[in-house]
């Protein structure tokens, strides 16, 4: 094991693109030392270290966080951002779409958190990046809207499970953001960007940098009261 840090250590999941990459570039402009997790590599912000793993899969994920330990001795915030959506097909005997779904945003979280938690000592922050729709429904993505409220809860069970460590964990669940996953839905429905932005409140679409702003607020000791919460950022669509 290397000497331990004197910058705090961030471990992002899905983090070389759209939300992800926003937080592990604000981190990383916060003094933090930044692992960033995913499937295939990407240009990073400097500083950025970038490990292969995908949440689907328990030895990848077991590897990546051995790993962190090896190079960082502990782990002081957690994102667990990897994720991915898409319509349903109800029809499908082999239950592909809901077992993607299901496996990479709710299965994923929940391992790559207990995997990390041996890293995590009292003051330690989990932030999930669920959805708004983790908190109601659409009836075209049944198993995202499942796995997104699974997240939820999971959130809110372990923030009481790990409030005794000095451990927070917090959700933040995020409307319409511009991201590629964001822009993919918009063809899936038929609209533009604009036609979305119209339908929120105060009309504008968040920008990734947005929720990586509530990340490093979660991040920060005037945040060490909060946990268990579902923080929703969505231009006023869930009031």
């Amino acid at each position: 094991m290397t000497e331990p840090s004197a910058h705090p250590i961030a471990v992002v999941t899905g983090g070389t693109q759209g939300i992800g990459r926003a937080v592990a570039a604000a981190l990383a402009g916060r003094d933090h030392r930044v692992f960033v997790l995913a499937r295939r590599p990407a240009p990073l912000p400097p500083g950025v270290v970038y490990l292969t793993c995908d949440v689907t899969d328990r030895k990848s994920i077991d590897a990546a966080f051995a790993a962190i330990g090896r190079a960082a001795g502990r782990i002081d915030i957690l994102v667990n951002n990897a994720g991915l959506a898409g319509a349903d097909d109800l029809n499908d005997p082999h239950d592909t779409v809901w077992d993607r779904q299901i496996e990479t945003n709710l299965n994923g979280a929940y391992r790559c958190t207990r995997a990390a938690l041996p890293l995590i000592a009292a003051g330690g922050r989990i932030v999930f990046i669920a959805s708004v729709l983790g908190l109601h429904a659409v009836p075209d993505q049944v198993a995202y809207v499942a796995a997104k409220h699974g997240v939820v809860g999971l959130a809110r069970a372990l923030a009481q499970v790990l409030a005794p460590r000095g451990i927070t964990v917090n959700a933040i669940c995020p409307g319409w953001v511009d991201t590629e996953m964001a822009r993919q839905r918009h063809a899936e429905l038929g609209i533009t960007a604009q036609e979305a932005a119209a339908g929120v409140p105060t009309g504008v679409i968040a920008q990734p940098d947005e929720i990586a702003a509530m990340v490093l607020h979660l991040a920060s000791p005037a945040a060490r009261n909060i946990t268990g919460q579902a923080i929703v950022i969505d231009g006023g669509s869930f009031a």
